[in-house]
Formats: C-alpha cells, structure tokens, sequence
C-alpha cells in the first residue's frame, strides 16, 4: 500500500504525529500503529529526499514507534502478582499525545491573550502628588466679613431671578402673536363688511407691548391679503377691512 504525504509545516514531531491521527479519523484511544508508523516513516522519507534537515526528536519518535509497531507483534501479556495481565503498548504513546495535546491548547489561548493585549493601550499613571499632598485650604473671615460674603451672594442672586423672570415674561409674550392674529381674524369674521380702527384691534391700549404686537400682526395678515389695511394721511388712523383670503381658514405667518 502507498501513502501519499503532503508536506507541510509542523511545530514538532508530535504536531505531526496528531495530524496523521486527525486526517486518519482515528480514534487516540484506539490507534492503528501498523498504519500511522508507515505514514509518519513515509514523512521522514520525503522530508529526506527534499534535501530538508530532519532534527532529531522526529527521528527519536519514528524509533518509538517502530518499536510500538513490534511489540504489537508479539503477546501483549506480563506475569503480576495477581495472574497474568494484559498490556497495550501504545498506553504509553497515548498518554504522551494527550499531554502534548493540553500543552498545545494552553498554548493556543496564551497566544490568543497575547493578541488581545496587542490592542489594549493602558494610560500612563499620573503624579497626583500636587494634590494629594498639598493639605486643605480653610477660608479664615471674621462675622463681619462673612456676612458682607453673603449679602453680597443674596443680590447676585436676585439680580439673576429678576433678569430670568424679564426673559421668561419676554418670551412669553413674543408667543402670542399667534394668538394675536386669530383674534383680528376671529373678530372681523364676526362683521364681515365692516373696517375696524386700529385702536380696536388692540385689547389693551395701554401696554406699549400690546400695541406694538398687535401692528406687526397687522403687517403680517396685509403681506398674505388676509386684511386690506389703509391709511388716508400721515400719522391718520389706520382702518382695517376684510382680505380676499380671509375665510381660508387657519392663517400661517413666518415667525
């Protein structure tokens, strides 16, 4: 029978000996030596006429397992206390294989730790030394000057709800302009055909706000002809009529 040896590259003479074992789908409990030996010796051989250095621990195994290979031969029984008891060659084989085998996977997972580690970047550690030595700082201030420390927290303090309470009335306000329109929109719907003075579009005539927001609105309704809005002279008073879009319903304006 011929073998046919695919060379290839192996860690050691055990590396090879568990290939021929794995492509063989041999069991390592139950190895067939006869077959394995002639595919190992058959390795050698090619290794040999390729002109590539064979060390010597692959030559030490190919001696133990010929001398496996013989053994198989012959009886495999030896005389104890107890009778006679049979003995497996290649016990000795299969344990060597198993442990090379665990060596191998530990192997496997340090190196796998170690590409790992690879991608890892630790920080350098930092001298906090600067801080950590330096002792706490207490404020050293009598009553008098603790207290003037304090009034003078209390009226940053109110300086900065009352400018937040201004803002927050602002942009209040500034929102109604919404509302604002609907409410010209609503009131000249009531009594269509009839022109409104300026005056009675402002709800409350007093708050400078009120009227100035009440105009821009104005302005906004005459640039989409949802008011005609006229002024016969300067400075007279302004009227305000129904547009020609004045029933389309709710009204959009450009904030």
């Amino acid at each position: 029978m011929s073998y046919k040896v695919k060379l290839q590259s192996f860690e050691g003479p055990f590396d090879l000996l568990v290939y021929l074992i794995e492509n063989a789908e041999m069991s390592i409990y139950d190895i067939e030596i006869s077959q394995i030996t002639s595919q190992y010796l058959e390795y050698i051989k090619a290794m040999e006429e390729m002109d590539i250095a064979v060390s010597t621990e692959f030559m030490v195994l190919a001696s133990s397992l010929i001398e496996i290979k013989s053994k198989t031969i012959l009886p495999r029984v030896s005389t104890g206390v107890d009778g006679v008891v049979e003995e497996d060659p290649r016990d000795e084989l299969v344990s060597r294989i198993l442990e090379y085998k665990r060596f191998k996977k530990a192997a496997e997972v340090l190196k796998e730790q170690e590409e790992l580690s690879e991608n890892i970047f630790s920080k350098p550690q930092e001298d906090l030394s600067e801080y950590i030595n330096n002792p706490d700082e207490y404020l050293s201030l009598d009553l008098k000057q603790f207290a003037n420390a304090f009034t003078a927290f209390i009226d940053k303090k109110q300086r900065v709800e009352a400018v937040r309470k201004h803002y927050t009335r602002i942009e209040r306000e500034k929102a109604t302009m919404e509302g604002r329109i609907m409410f010209i929109v609503n009131k000249l719907r009531q009594k269509i055909g009839r022109a409104f003075k300026f005056g009675e579009l402002v709800p409350n005539k007093k708050d400078r706000y009120d009227v100035v927001v009440t105009f821009v609105s104005l302005l906004e309704m005459a640039k989409q002809r949802v008011v005609d809005v006229k002024q016969t002279r300067t400075y007279g008073t302004i009227e305000v009529e129904p547009g020609e879009r004045i029933d389309e319903g709710e009204i959009q304006y450009e904030q």
